[in-house]
C-alpha cells in the first residue's frame, strides 16, 4: 500500500465551525498527529477520547521555526512509510493558509512517492472577514508577521498580518508599519476570532501595538485599507501615477511640452542642487532636492513610455539586475575583501558585459567611456587618470609645476598677440595643466573649484552686508573700499 498523508484543518477554533468531513476523518484516524496541541479544538478531541500525538516538543529542541518545520515534515514522511497506510496530520485553521509544514510536504512527497491529500477547514481569515467586517473583494493582503517587509505594504488594500505570536513579533510589526503609517494610525488586534469565550479585539494606535500582553498562536493584526493622500504619497506607485497624470492631455501644459532635450539643463541643475546639500546640515533640504532629481528621472521615463521605448519599471528592473550582476561578492560566490577588490570585480564584469554585446574592450579607444557631457574639470581629471594608468604621466610633482608655469607663459604670449582664438586655446591648456596638478596633489578639481566658489560667495556677501550696514549700495562705493572689505572678509571667513 502506498504511504499516504492526509492533512486536515482544525478550523479557527470554534467546534461549531469544524466541517463534518474533517470531524469524521479525525474520529477514524488510526494515527493522528497534531502540529501543536495549543489550539481550542484539541479539547474536543480529548472530550471525545480521540488519541493523538503532537509535535510540540520539536519547538523546544530547535533554534528556529525553519528547523522546526523541516523536522516535522521529515518525521511525517518517515511515519507514513513505517505505517504503510494513511497518516492523518491536523493543523490549525486551513492546511493551505500560513502553514509552512504543508508547503514542505507538497515539495517533498512527490519525490519520496508519498501520496498527499487535503481536507480543508475554516481558516482564521474566514473569521477575520466576519468579525472585522470587511469584504475581501475590496482587495487585501495576507502577510507574515515574522517576516514583514515595508516593500510589501499597500495602503490601498486591507492588510491582515498573521503569526503575530508574541510581543517581540508585535514590536517588529509595529516598526515596519511605522515606515509607512503615522504613529497614531488606528490598527486592530484580534485574538482567537470566532472562538466563544476567548475572542478579544483591541482597536489601538499603532505605537501601542507592542504594549498588549495577550498575544498568542491565534493573534492577528488588521490594518484597514485607506485612500488617504498622506499614505499614498509615501509610495512609489503614487509618484508614478502623478507624473503620468501631469503628462496626460488633462495634465499640466508645461509638463506635456517637455522633451528629453528641453529637460537636459533641468537634470544637470537638479543634480548640482543635490550636491550643494551635502555641505549643509539640513537633511530635510537634502531629501527635497533628491526628490527633485528623482522627478527628472520619472519625467524622462514617462516620455519614453509614451513613445513606446521603455517604462520606469524597465529602468528599475535593469538597475536591479545590474546591481546584482556586478556585485557577485554580495549576491554570489565571488569574494571581495576590500573596496579595491570590489571595484576590480566591477570592472571585470563591465568588460564581460561589453563582450556579450559584441564589443571587444581591447579594440575600444583607451579614453572611451568618459561621458561627453561631464563638466570640464571633471572630464579633464578622468581623461588624465585613464592616460596615467598606462604610463602616460609625469614622474614627479616638480615636472607638473613646470608645465603649469609654461602654459601660463604661453597664455601671456597669446594675450600679447591679441588673438582670441589663441587666448582661448592657451587658457584651456593652462586649466588642463592645473587639473593635472590637482591630480598629483590627490585633490578633486571639481571639489576644489566648488570650495573656491563657496568661499568667494561668502566673502562677497560679507562686502554686501557691510555696505548695507553703512547705508551704501554698490553704486555708492569704489573698488578701494570693496578691496578693504574683502581683506576683512578673509580674516573672518
Amino acid at each position: 500500500m502506498q504511504p499516504r498523508i492526509t492533512v486536515v484543518g482544525l478550523g479557527s477554533g470554534d467546534e461549531d465551525q469544524l466541517t463534518l468531513g474533517v470531524w469524521k476523518k479525525l474520529k477514524q484516524a488510526k494515527r493522528l498527529y497534531l502540529r501543536t496541541d495549543q489550539h481550542p479544538m484539541v479539547s474536543l478531541l480529548r472530550d471525545n477520547g480521540i488519541a493523538y500525538e503532537s509535535f510540540d516538543s520539536i519547538y523546544t529542541s530547535n533554534d528556529t521555526f525553519e528547523q522546526v518545520y523541516e523536522t516535522i515534515a521529515g518525521q511525517l514522511l518517515r511515519l507514513s512509510k513505517e505505517e504503510q497506510g494513511e497518516v492523518v496530520y491536523a493543523v490549525p485553521g486551513h492546511p493551505m493558509v500560513a502553514e509552512m509544514t504543508v508547503q514542505l510536504l507538497r515539495a517533498r512527497c512527490p519525490q519520496e512517492q508519498v501520496e498527499l491529500t487535503f481536507m480543508g477547514g475554516e481558516s482564521f481569515l474566514d473569521q477575520a472577514f466576519v468579525t472585522l467586517g470587511f469584504d475581501p473583494i475590496d482587495g487585501f493582503q495576507l502577510l507574515n508577521g515574522t517576516d514583514l517587509s515595508v516593500y510589501s505594504l499597500n495602503p490601498l488594500l486591507h492588510i491582515v498580518i498573521g503569526q503575530v505570536y508574541d510581543t517581540h513579533t508585535a514590536s517588529d510589526v509595529k516598526l515596519t508599519l511605522m515606515e509607512l503609517y503615522p504613529d497614531d494610525w488606528e490598527v486592530v488586534v484580534g485574538h482567537a476570532l470566532g472562538v466563544q469565550g476567548e475572542e478579544r479585539i483591541h482597536r489601538i494606535p499603532l505605537f501601542e501595538l507592542d504594549h498588549l500582553k495577550d498575544y498568542g498562536n491565534l493573534s492577528l493584526v488588521w490594518v484597514p485599507r485607506s485612500g488617504e493622500e498622506r499614505l499614498r504619497s509615501r509610495t512609489f506607485a503614487r509618484l508614478h501615477e502623478i507624473v503620468e497624470i501631469l503628462r496626460s492631455p488633462e495634465g499640466c501644459p508645461w509638463d506635456r511640452e517637455q522633451t528629453h532635450q528641453s529637460l537636459r539643463k533641468n537634470l544637470i541643475e537638479e543634480a548640482y542642487e543635490v550636491l550643494e546639500t551635502f555641505d549643509e546640515e539640513d537633511p530635510d533640504h537634502m531629501a527635497e532636492e533628491l526628490g527633485d532629481l528623482l522627478l527628472q528621472i520619472m519625467l524622462h521615463s514617462q516620455i519614453e513610455a509614451e513613445e513606446g521605448g521603455f517604462t520606469v519599471w524597465d529602468v528599475i528592473g535593469g538597475l536591479n539586475e545590474k546591481l546584482i550582476r556586478r556585485h557577485p561578492h554580495v549576491f554570489g560566490e565571488m569574494k571581495a575583501d576590500d573596496a579595491d577588490e570590489a571595484l576590480s570585480n566591477w570592472q571585470q564584469i563591465k568588460q564581460e558585459e561589453k563582450r556579450k554585446k559584441g564589443i571587444d574592450p581591447n579594440e575600444l579607444p583607451l579614453l572611451s567611456g568618459v561621458p561627453r557631457e561631464l563638466p570640464g574639470l571633471m572630464k579633464a581629471y578622468k581623461l588624465q587618470k585613464k592616460a596615467a594608468a598606462v604610463g602616460f604621466d609625469w614622474s614627479e610633482l616638480g615636472e607638473v609645476l613646470n608645465v603649469v608655469e609654461s602654459e601660463l607663459s604661453e597664455l601671456k604670449e597669446a594675450i600679447a598677440s591679441l588673438s582670441k582664438q589663441e587666448q582661448q586655446e592657451e587658457l584651456g591648456d593652462l586649466l588642463f595643466s592645473v587639473v593635472n596638478l590637482a591630480r598629483f596633489l590627490k585633490v578633486e578639481p571639481e571639489e576644489a573649484m566648488s570650495q573656491a566658489n563657496r568661499k568667494f560667495f561668502e566673502r562677497f556677501g560679507y562686502i554686501e552686508r557691510q555696505l548695507r550696514l553703512k547705508g551704501k549700495s554698490f553704486d555708492q562705493t569704489d573698488l578701494q573700499e570693496m578691496e578693504s572689505l574683502w581683506q576683512e572678509a578673509k580674516k573672518v571667513l
